[in-house]
């Protein structure tokens, strides 16, 4: 029976192989997934300087009126958090720290200005000391236009401790070590350990395979010396990129414990018989396969979706105009919204209230009172909450645009109520504006119109209608209701 002790030896080794396959999966897996929702912050920080950007106290340059809309847009973020803006040669115009701008010494940092000012696009900050406050930080940094031209830089720099914030959150189990790099391989979030290795660069290995790749997997060993199986994707928003890895020695320990395990089950053959024991042996194997397969599916079906439309995005609008990226960025940001609200409630549903609360969002930091929103609690499935998310971003836009939402007196009521005249219940929301500019009738529907209409007929199997009040545009969607659990 001796061989046939080897041969079990054997078959271990191999789903050894297999499991340790998997785990390299399982890390590339993750660090996409956590790509993706740095990715997102970051973008929604992105967009809430672009709409800050937009404001008319900033284009007027009364600086007086624009520190309340800054200063409400920095406690979103904590303290820390610090807004600046500054002109082609790093001269402070304004900062949300101090009204006395005249004190404070010059811009840092000003390869990331002269690249706002070249490229006009949002552009990211590698790890630096602030000039200012003498701390490491990172900027995220959008052009302020005056008649096509840019006129200032707006910068804003996040706390750190929110990039450190997201790396704990998503860290998948306690024995990773997760890093973000930025684009010269600095560390400026990372588990364990963050206050030994934030700013250090990552590990000789790890740095040559960043620069002749933007994702891979890898063996390597970490800034404490621990020999892991890692892996990296690089972000094309902004060039910094995620590591995580896996202990080595986590990945070897099943290897010694199940040979240890079926060499006592092949002491156990020689007494009981070859057949029984090999049958359990792998009914216990394909199942635990099974089981973990069914897990990570589950996990990470949702990220890796959307985690393919931002790759594609990057790609489709590679050479398309600003205006057009910008316009489907904001609806793939409205929808990846829409997904993190429903992954935090399970895929069980989300109520209606939050996911348009989610969709606005941009639109409030000008005004948080100049929507009101009024109407009874309403559970929506995960189908009617990524969909409504959608059109209520579609009808935002177009009011930040051309409705009430584009000037400073427009204002925006948002109800909604459950018709119970049918056999089935049915929602009915109500976007009503006042106080915009003169109100015309567009000569032709653009895609978002289309995109309203169409997803509230063909998705929702309800209808959408638009019409152009002399007072404010109405938009009224009605659809029927999903049961929920």
């Amino acid at each position: 029976m001796l061989p046939l002790i080897v041969f079990a030896v054997g078959i271990v080794f191999y789903n050894y192989k297999q499991d340790r396959s998997d785990a390299t999966r399982r890390v590339l897996e993750n660090v996409r997934s956590m790509r993706l929702v740095l990715d997102s912050e970051v973008q929604r920080m992105t967009g809430g300087l672009q709409v800050l950007a937009l404001t008319n106290a900033l284009r007027n340059d009364d600086f007086q009126n624009f520190r309340r809309i800054a200063l409400g847009f920095v406690e979103q973020y904590g303290k820390g958090g610090l807004v600046l803006i500054s002109d082609r040669e790093g001269r402070l115009l304004f900062s949300s720290a101090t009204e006395d701008t005249g004190s404070l010494p010059p811009r840092g940092n000003l390869e990331t200005i002269e690249r706002v000012f070249a490229r006009k696009t949002p552009q990211y900050s590698d790890l630096f000391i602030g000039a200012i406050n003498g701390r490491q930080e990172l900027t995220v940094e959008v052009p302020v236009f005056r008649d096509g031209e840019v006129i200032y830089d707006l910068c804003f720099s996040p706390p750190i401790s929110i990039f450190q914030g997201l790396v704990e959150k998503q860290r998948p189990d306690q024995v990773w070590t997760v890093s973000l790099l930025d684009t010269k391989s600095v560390v400026f979030a990372r588990v364990p350990n963050p206050s030994e290795m934030i700013g250090k660069r990552a590990s000789g290995v790890l740095k040559d395979a960043m620069t002749r790749t933007s994702e891979a997997a890898l063996s390597s060993v970490s800034l404490d010396g621990v020999a892991l199986s890692s892996a990296f994707t690089r972000s094309s928003l902004t060039g910094w990129t995620v590591v995580a890895g896996v202990p080595e020695s986590s990945l070897i320990a099943p290897l010694w414990r199940n040979i240890a395990i079926t060499s006592l089950i092949g002491g156990i053959l020689l007494l009981t018989g070859l057949t029984f024991a090999v049958r359990m042996a792998t009914t216990i194997a394909r199942g635990e396969m099974l089981h973990n397969l069914l897990i990570d599916e589950l996990n990470h079906r949702v990220k890796n979706t959307l985690a393919l439309m931002q790759a594609i995005a990057v790609q489709t609008f590679r050479s398309a105009s600003r205006d057009e990226r910008m316009k489907f960025e904001g609806r793939l940001g409205a929808l990846a919204e829409a997904h993190n609200l429903l992954s935090q409630e399970k895929w069980a549903g989300s109520e209606l209230r939050e996911v348009i609360a989610r969709a606005l969002q941009p639109f409030l930091m000008n005004g948080p009172d100049r929507i009101r929103m009024a109407g009874p609690a309403v559970p929506l499935s995960p189908r009617l909450a990524v969909v409504l998310s959608m059109i209520v971003h579609e009808i935002a836009t177009n009011a930040a645009k051309y409705g009430a939402l584009s000037n400073e007196t427009g204002r925006v009521t948002l109800d909604w109520e459950i018709l119970a005249d049918a056999p089935k219940p049915r929602l009915r929301l109500v976007w009503t504006e006042t106080g915009g500019p003169p109100v015309m009738a567009p000569v032709q529907r653009g895609f978002g119109s289309r995109l309203i209409e169409r997803s509230a007929r063909d998705q929702l199997g309800g209808e959408a209608t638009v019409d152009f009040l002399p007072r404010g545009v109405v938009c009224t969607v009605v659809c029927a209701l999903d049961e929920t659990r």
